[in-house]
């Protein structure tokens, strides 16, 4: 059986922290909620004595909890402090105050301005303190990742000693590289009497875009509780995001003899709710939970994502409740990935139809971003609209302007396979080009009709254009036709309706 390693969440203290993020006491409520839905070990929910609205999102989180997590109050070394966590955490089935004092020569001496033996008079005085309210206290050592090694396990020892149960060695700046941090945390596993009676934890900040793997160093090492954050969030680069390293435990949970018990499957529901409430949008690159987590554009990783889904893919999105891999369809996607896409759409192709629809969607596809489902369904549409045309679009020109006069020259090609060029100008440059049609099919007819809507999302969608032209014995037909130029969707509409009405009365005259 691997070691436990709990999930310490700080969303709604250190995450809080991050510029912009702050939250009031219902929306830290919320928070807490999808933490507990998330099976987290501890929730810090906040700094007590820093305003009253932290206080009282303590003692509610407290209440919120139950059995169901440790909920912690941050304090400095401060018996003010420390007096303050203890009243919020007064009804917590599960209490926990979080003390600490910064151990590095920097912090020491031009922060704090205090010697070493000062230091740790100070940290085994606020542990002390801190223990005549709970049981359960845990001590950080501020940037514990630039102190001296000897001077840090003497800190720790001390306040083990004086009864704290957790002690959190945190990069606070995170300047630590993750080789060196887990030889920092296995100099203490070797070198602190008493260490194996606490709980190591590790509290790593992003500042140089290690985070994650700094935790994890910590882990292999010895830490059994990791701090971290939902999205990441946190003072300046962020913290650990807590998506990535419980999937980084469960990916190699044998190498690092470790296991968690985070229900994995609310990450994004989690991840989602925490960018709503701080306004913070998550990058979509980002691990595990950014949009293109399991996104795929690349013709090659269509290809073997839809054979086997691990051959480029080492999660189940599924197990992070992002419900199945997605294949993005873009000029890099391949016949693959285009009929896989198709066939969901319930769309059955040969392979003579499949290249030509391969042939129209890479059009399309050079002229947009992303092709999506609703752009397709229209290809499809036109696809079969020239199946069964008497003239198709081979090319149309407009001249228009201030103060030009709007002109039109068309080229079809008929039945006969043969190619006629008109040219007409009109009060538009749409009634110039149904002028020029005219003259090329010459069939009589009514333009009743005429709307546009656009088929997808964005500047580049494709434009649909639907028109009716009324026959002279009052039949009606309807044309559709979409493009990403709105004078050629126009263009293959009018054509459209105009092929129907052909189509028809040559099937009366049989």
């Amino acid at each position: 059986m691997t070691r436990k390693i709990a999930i310490f969440d700080t969303t709604l203290r250190d995450g809080e922290q991050s510029p912009g993020a702050s939250m009031n006491t219902e929306e830290k409520l919320v928070v807490a909620r999808q933490l507990l839905r998330l099976n987290v070990d501890v929730i810090e929910a906040g700094f007590p004595i820093s305003s009253p609205g932290d206080f009282e999102s303590v003692r509610r989180i407290a209440e919120l909890a139950g059995d169901d997590a440790t909920v912690v109050g941050l304090t400095r070394a401060v018996e003010k402090d420390i007096d303050r966590a203890a009243e919020a955490l007064k009804y917590a089935k599960r209490p926990r105050i979080h003390t600490g004092i910064g151990v590095s020569p920097s912090h020491m001496h031009d922060k704090l301005r205090i010697t070493e033996d000062q230091c740790i008079e100070r940290a085994v005085a606020a542990v002390s303190y801190a223990k005549k309210y709970v049981e359960d206290v845990q001590f950080y050592a501020e940037d514990a990742g630039r102190a001296d090694y000897a001077f840090l396990a003497k800190v720790i020892q001390a306040v083990i000693e004086a009864g704290a149960t957790v002690v959190n060695i945190p990069d606070t700046t995170g300047y630590s590289l993750p080789d060196e941090f887990g030889q920092r945390i296995k100099y203490l596993m070797e070198n602190v009497r008493g260490i194996e009676n606490a709980t190591v934890s590790v509290h790593c900040h992003n500042d140089l875009g290690m985070a994650t793997a700094l935790s994890l160093a910590g882990v292999r090492n010895g830490a059994t509780q990791v701090e971290c954050t939902i999205n990441g969030l946190g003072e300046r680069a962020g913290n650990t995001a807590m998506e990535e390293v419980v999937m980084g435990i469960r990916m190699h949970g044998d190498e690092l003899d470790a296991h968690t018990d985070i229900n994995t499957r609310e990450f994004i529901k989690a991840s989602r709710l925490a960018s709503s409430i701080t306004g913070i949008n998550v990058q979509v690159n980002k691990a595990i939970v950014g949009a293109n987590a399991f996104a795929h554009s690349s013709g090659i990783h269509q290809d073997g994502v839809l054979k086997k889904r691990d051959t480029y893919e080492i999660i189940d999105p599924a197990e992070v409740g992002a419900g199945q891999s997605q294949i993005v369809l873009t000029a890099r996607s391949g016949h693959a990935a285009l009929k896989h896409r198709l066939e969901e759409l319930g769309y059955e192709l040969d392979k003579e139809h499949l290249d030509r629809m391969y042939d129209a969607f890479l059009d399309l596809a050079d002229k947009k971003k992303e092709v999506y489902d609703e752009d397709l369904e229209s290809l499809m549409h036109e696809s079969r609209r020239n199946e069964t045309a008497v003239y198709t679009l081979e090319s149309v020109q407009i001249s228009c302007g201030f103060p030009l006069t709007p002109t039109a020259t068309v080229t079809l090609r008929n039945a006969a396979d043969q190619v006629v060029t008109a040219c007409d100008f009109g009060t538009g440059p749409i009634d110039a080009m149904y002028k020029a049609v005219n003259k090329i099919v010459q069939v009589e007819n009514d333009l009743s009709e005429f709307s546009v809507q656009s088929v997808t999302r964005g500047i580049d969608a494709l434009g649909e254009v639907t028109v009716r032209v009324t026959a002279p014995d009052g039949e009606v037909y309807t044309g559709r036709g979409a493009d990403g130029d709105i004078v050629v969707s126009s263009a293959k509409a009018y054509l459209n309706a105009l092929n129907r009405l052909i189509n028809d009365k040559a099937e009366h005259r049989k």
